[in-house]
């Protein structure tokens, strides 16, 4: 009887450690999903939403911001298509038996080109959403804006020395 209970016991223990186990597994996961999103949650055209809680945005500037969020993802969306499409005309040129020097730097040139033409388009439309807030608004912008970009170039390069060949 005392080796069935112990049985018992250890398999209450075991199952109360999976429990513990899994829900702090669920808590790490969603601080990490929590701190990579700090915008509110949905999407517009694959993008997160302003941050609208963190500049305590009035009702009219909240319409605002993402009426222009939705003009600035459509002007720079055949930009970022046509850099995607020669991207991949670059890869194939690239990997070919005898690539041709002439046309991938033709093609780097135009990738850069059309990526100063999206940075202009950004820092535009950086401009116009700094309009619509208050000055204290627009210092909480500033550091949202600085730590994202950051981020985002800290994660490319994250990203290009996790992939390397």
């Amino acid at each position: 009887m005392n080796v069935i209970a112990s049985k018992r016991l250890i398999t209450a223990a075991f199952v109360l450690l999976v429990a513990l186990n899994v829900t702090l597994l669920g808590v790490l996961w969603w601080q990490n999903a929590s701190r990579a999103f700090q915008w509110p949650t949905g999407h517009a055209h694959g993008r997160m939403r302003a941050p609208v809680s963190s500049l305590a945005l009035s009702a009219s500037q909240t319409i605002r911001f993402q009426e222009l969020r939705d003009e600035y993802f459509r002007t720079v969306r055949p930009d970022m298509e046509k850099i995607a499409a020669l991207k991949t005309e670059l890869v194939h040129e690239s990997l070919k038996e005898k690539p041709d020097n002439k046309i991938m730097t033709r093609l780097a040139a135009d990738i850069g080109s059309l990526n100063a033409v999206v940075e202009r388009k950004r820092a535009l439309h950086f401009h116009e959403l700094s309009l619509i807030c208050s000055p204290v608004q627009r210092d909480s912008l500033k550091k949202f804006l600085e730590h994202i970009t950051v981020n985002s170039h800290e994660m490319r390069m994250n990203g290009a020395n996790r992939g390397r060949l």
